[in-house]
């Protein structure tokens, strides 16, 4: 049996030692970034993502080895344990695995097995089995006992057919076979519920379709779960289309009772008890096997479907996170309206409210003027450089009114950018929000989070609950657990990557340091207001509960900017700091000289300064910040500009090209936020004239990009673009690019459209065409609609 530093090893391609160290580590309450970044040399260097996976791994082993323990505790308890069985329980490798072996042996209510072994019947069924050349009748004669409830025949071969059923059905080789077996061959079908195809049109791409399960994206899958779990949609698991039209004895034995008959040497050769056992066999198949396999298939494929997800999920919050800071720039923060006038509020460069109020220059007050006025002597007043714009409602009436503030002020020096705002009504209505500003309107509060989260969107971001920012597939239907904790590693990841000034960050951020928590960021908070600003990294030993653990995990995160040892604003952690003074003695001159001079520092040899603690990469790591410190891993800051007079649907045209800026990112495409109040899709198929499996090779959310609009939909507000500027809407053949995957299929078809190139080039399909759902719905205007259709209506439930 492999340790699981073992099995951790072999699933990553590393050395088990590198896992041991980490496990050690993890064990011993370091964290993820903080192993990743200053503990290289024990674990050889493996990365953040290779952490995240051992992390998980690791917890997912450990728990499988604790369920094992209570299992061979168990079978040992009912004196059943041999030594075959306890090797196999040992040897076992997923919990699906365990849990077969155990079924023969978990306890359960008494069944009608039970009942039919304690009647006597246990001989009768391993008679007919073994001997299948004897006469059922006459065999079951000898059995008959009215003392025990066996009255006749017919009551003795039903029991032990049930003693057979039960024995063939917990067979954990046999399961293990089938299982294999259906998910590679096996095909769901969905059709729509009766008298449910009006109220469930959303659903309508899945009244009449079918598709291999193996091959079934994610979220599709989700969509199918979410229009069954809503009563719409009705899932099955036929194994042929004709298998559930016909009665069991009219039929041959299909595929997965033949595997039953094989596995048991159960064939018909003529033979008195071939035909009773036959039948045996398609009961196993019918009334203890299929049921539990389909229920376990259907959940494998929502849990392939949800760690897509939350892996979409998780890299779209990632970029998001990591997305450009604007910087310490005064901003005007607007939060848009109509009826109830755009919120403004005005933060300094260090983010503090300053001032706010309301305008109304939309109807039905129409004060354009008087809003300009205000915003003006506003800007002035308060030196704003940036207009940080919410892309919610009225967000392009209010954008022209940033931009006649602009033209008519140009001296102001004003740049206005549109922002995501989603998660801002969440962080408002917040409890953080409310002890920040404990006076102001939740309307206010959210123009200031607009605000700030153009400054610094990962120090604004992180005081919203990570799943309600708003970019990920599905996120209310997956695990919420494990979406919580993978979320929360990668706000993680994100605010130790960029490291936080600890004389200017929030709780919230604070908290997300390795080795903090809330209370010990409202610790440093306290100890800030009441001591003034940290001048040196050694003032945290000061602060209530801040011990030398803590100390040692969260200290090369923690920037003291412009303090007395400029090493303190750098991802140097302060353990390492006499590393630093060799390589000053070295070279003969000061930190500060010594800083910045890449020139110099590139000459430098980091094996001549190494020791028994740091080796060759934790040097070399110094090294490089030394050449820039404290830099940040964020891209420069650039913003997209939305084209002037297109601020509806009604607005676009066929072939118009426009920039925008992605807003996130799907296994099926990217959406785009081309400043008309709804989303475009890229599908997948249109984002590069190269075949890619994965939009991310080539976008991430809060990339500005130019696109093309291929299609639009008014009716149903939805809009088709596409990143390769050569195509046109106007060639419907366009369409014939979309990847094989993304188009949900007919229950009467298996056809498919596979990638092409040229992009124009009409495919062929290879089988008929889908015949139509039993009642009509209303079709996207050209072929790309059906994808367009499902990705469009996923973005509304998000």
């Amino acid at each position: 049996m492999k340790t699981i530093a073992e099995r951790i090893a072999e699933e990553l391609g590393v050395q088990e030692r590198q896992v041991q160290a980490a496990i050690a580590l993890l064990d011993d309450g370091a964290t993820v970034p903080f192993i990743s970044r200053y503990r290289k040399e024990l674990t050889g260097g493996l990365d953040d993502t290779q952490l995240r996976t051992l992390e998980e791994r690791l917890r997912y082993l450990r728990e499988m080895d604790e369920r094992r323990t209570a299992i061979l505790n168990s079978i040992r308890e009912q004196d059943k344990l041999t030594p075959e069985l306890e090797q196999a329980i040992l040897e076992a490798d997923t919990k699906t695995r365990l849990e077969d072996l155990y079924l023969p042996y978990k306890p359960k209510r008494r069944t009608k097995a039970q009942i039919a072994k304690e009647a006597g019947l246990e001989p009768l069924a391993h008679t007919l089995w073994q001997n299948p050349t004897q006469d059922p009748e006459i065999i079951a004669a000898t059995f008959i006992n009215a003392e025990k409830g066996i009255n006749d025949t017919k009551q003795a071969l039903d029991g032990a057919r049930q003693i057979l059923m039960e024995q063939f059905s917990e067979d954990a080789e046999l399961l293990g076979k089938l299982r294999i077996f259906m998910w590679e061959n096996i095909k769901l079908t969905s059709k729509v519920i009766e008298g449910k195809q009006t109220e469930g049109a959303k659903f309508s791409d899945y009244f009449d379709y079918r598709e291999p399960l193996k091959e079934i994206p994610s979220h599709r899958a989700l969509a199918l779960f979410r229009g069954r779990n809503e009563g719409f949609l009705q899932l099955t698991l036929p194994l042929t289309e004709e298998e559930e039209a016909t009665t069991p004895a009219s039929r041959q034995l299909n595929a997965c009772e033949a595997m039953i008959a094989q596995h048991y040497q159960i064939a018909d050769q003529s033979r008195m008890a071939d035909k009773w056992l036959q039948e045996t066999v398609r009961w196993t198949w019918r009334f203890k096997v299929r049921l539990s396999l389909d229920v376990e298939l259907l959940m494998r494929l929502r849990e392939t479907a949800e760690t897509e997800a939350i892996k979409v999920f998780s890299q779209n919050l990632n970029d998001l996170l990591l997305a450009a800071p604007a910087g310490q720039r005064a901003t005007m923060g607007l939060d848009p309206g109509l009826r109830t006038g755009v919120k403004v509020a005005i933060v300094d460069n260090t983010g503090k409210l300053v001032d706010h109020t309301a305008i109304y220059p939309h109807p039905p007050k129409n004060q354009w003027t008087e809003s300009l006025a205000i915003l003006a002597k506003l800007a002035e007043k308060y030196n704003v450089e940036l207009i940080s714009i919410g892309n919610g409602t009225a967000s392009r009436e209010t954008d022209r009114l940033a931009m006649d503030l602009i033209k008519a002020h140009p001296e102001l020096r004003l740049t206005k950018i549109v922002v995501s705002e989603a998660g801002a009504s969440v962080y408002s209505a917040s409890e953080l929000a409310a002890n920040e500003f404990p006076d102001l309107d939740v309307t206010i509060r959210g123009a200031v989070s607009i605000a700030r989260r153009l400054q610094d969107p990962l120090a604004e971001l992180v005081k919203i609950e990570p799943k309600s920012i708003g970019v990920g597939q599905y996120q209310h239907d997956v695990n919420q657990t494990q979406l919580a904790r993978t979320l929360d590693a990668v706000v993680e990841d994100c605010v130790n990557a960029v490291g936080v000034d600890v004389n200017t960050a929030s709780v919230p951020l604070l908290s997300r340091v390795s080795g903090l928590n809330a209370g010990l960021a409202k610790n440093i908070v306290a100890f800030r207001d009441e001591h003034g600003s940290f001048t040196n990294r050694d003032m945290l030993r000061k602060i209530p509960r801040f011990g030398e653990k803590t100390f040692e995990q969260a200290a090369g995160f923690l920037r003291v900017m412009n303090g007395e040892n400029p090493l303190d604003a750098s991802t140097v952690h302060p353990e390492a700091y006499p590393v630093i003074e060799r390589i000053v003695a070295k070279t003969s001159r000061p930190v500060k000289n010594l800083i910045g001079d890449v020139p110099f520092i590139r000459h430098l040899k980091p094996q001549d300064f190494t020791d028994d603690k740091f080796g060759i990469p934790t040097i070399t790591d110094i090294l490089h910040e030394l050449e820039k410190p404290g830099r940040d891993p964020r891209p420069e800051f650039k913003t997209a500009e939305f084209k002037e007079g297109v601020e509806t649907l009604a607005d676009l045209k066929v072939d118009m090209v426009l920039e925008g800026v992605v807003t996130n990112v799907t296994n099926f495409g990217a959406f785009v936020d081309i400043g008309v109040h709804q989303d475009g899709l890229v599908h997948i198929s249109a984002l590069s004239n190269n075949f890619i499996k994965d939009p991310r090779e080539v976008v991430k959310a809060g990339d500005v990009v130019k696109v093309k609009v291929l299609e639009i939909d008014l009716a149903r507000k939805r809009v088709a673009l596409t990143m390769r500027l050569n195509d046109s809407g106007r060639d419907s053949a366009i369409s014939a690019s979309l990847p094989k995957d993304e188009k949900p299929k007919s229950a009467n078809s298996d056809s498919r459209t596979k990638p092409t190139a040229p992009a124009h080039k009409p495919v062929q399909k290879d089988s008929k065409p889908a015949k139509p759902a039993k009642q009509a719905v209303a079709q996207p205007p050209t072929a790309l609609g059906t994808a367009l259709a499902e990705a469009m209506a996923n973005a509304r439930k998000r």
